[in-house]
């Protein structure tokens, strides 16, 4: 497996991050988010965005070293002028899967893991379709050279907007029916098309 190439569409620049997007992330991710109430880790200081930051970039040849998956975010960077917008990518979920209908709906506790894609852009950039723009370029990206057989995301009860991405680029979303685990909330699958 290679690092990932940088990924373009009408509107964005999906690309690897560099130190330099480091004010800019924090500010979309630590800052914006978390005031919005949108930040499901809580807000980071300065310092340990820089942390989070190194070793994302470190994390690109690395993982292509050992021949695994692109896992790690990517910068979403407007086309027309250079200002990035927010973050996407792969991340490994695991959970208990197999308690939802679509998966089965086995309550055994035992968990799975699933490829996750991970999104989060600017409040300030929201219902623009920025966010489904990237999500789809990261999908047909994940289905063509990685040959994937499904992609999820998951999100919470109240994340109206994320649900809203998850349905503009096709996925079948499904709510956890049980209340535990409480961080296994809503769950957006969508298969590899047919080849």
């Amino acid at each position: 497996m290679t690092s990932m190439p940088t990924l373009e569409t009408e509107r964005l620049i999906i690309r690897p991050f560099a130190m330099d997007d480091l004010e800019a992330i924090h500010r979309i991710l630590d800052v914006e988010l978390a005031e919005a109430d949108f930040g499901s880790e809580g807000a980071k200081t300065l310092d340990t965005r820089r942390e989070w930051l190194r070793w994302t970039i470190l994390n690109y040849d690395q993982l292509a070293r050992l021949y695994q998956p692109p896992y790690g975010e990517r910068a979403v960077v407007l086309k027309s002028s250079g200002e990035l917008i927010g973050a996407v990518g792969y991340v490994p979920c695991l959970n208990v899967f197999g308690q939802l209908p679509m998966f089965g709906g086995a309550r055994d506790g035992l968990t799975s893991t699933e490829f996750g894609l991970y999104y989060a852009l600017s409040p300030a950039r929201h219902r623009r379709g920025y966010a489904a723009e990237a999500v789809r370029a990261m999908i047909d990206y994940a289905f063509r050279r990685l040959r994937l057989r499904r992609i999820i995301a998951t999100t919470t009860y109240n994340n109206e907007a994320s649900m809203g991405v998850m349905r503009k680029v096709g996925m079948r979303i499904e709510k956890n029916p049980f209340p535990d685990p409480p961080w296994l909330q809503v769950v957006g699958v969508l298969e590899a098309p047919s080849i």
